[in-house]
């Protein structure tokens, strides 16, 4: 188990620990205070542990609201990464996958790629990019656009809980 370098969850106050964690999960402060809610003690102070939490609470959480949460993310490669519109953690996560360093032509088939997806699920393609380059961000976006639209559904729950998992780690 690994401790938070940066801070002690159990020691906080609600609003410190909805203010730490409240884009854990992009846009979506009610998965920390929901785990907040749960009552605080040491095993939080764990990274896996609070991230096992969120996790659960993502997982449990109605149809609608986890839905919110897949469209709260922006697409990889698109207009807002292009104008400089992510968060902060969404423009280090992209970056770090070299997504920046895009040809021409990749960007555009970024943007095929987003089209096609968002036209065929109604949600953006979510990959935990962190460990991944362009290359194969795109031909995860390739083979993922032929799946039925609940396994992609789960798969992008499956994703944002990695991507949590990696931002709980920068803490």
């Amino acid at each position: 188990m690994s401790r938070f370098q940066t801070l002690t969850p159990s020691q906080l106050s609600r609003d410190e620990f909805v203010a730490a964690f409240a884009d854990i999960y992009e846009h979506s402060p009610w998965v920390a205070e929901k785990a907040y809610d749960l009552g605080l003690d040491a095993s939080v102070d764990e990274i896996e542990a609070l991230h096992q939490r969120m996790a659960d609470i993502l997982l449990s959480a109605e149809h609608a609201a986890q839905l919110a949460l897949i469209n709260a993310h922006p697409d990889l490669a698109g207009k807002a990464a292009i104008r400089g519109e992510l968060t902060e953690a969404s423009t280090s996560e992209q970056a770090g996958a070299g997504i920046h360093e895009c040809t021409a032509e990749e960007f555009q088939r970024f943007t095929e790629l987003n089209d096609a997806y968002k036209a065929k699920f109604a949600f953006p393609f979510i990959m935990a990019v962190k460990g991944s380059n362009r290359h194969q961000i795109l031909a995860a976006f390739e083979e993922r656009i032929h799946n039925s639209r609940e396994a992609e559904f789960l798969r992008a729950l499956a994703e944002i809980n990695k991507i949590a998992l990696f931002r709980l780690q920068t803490l």
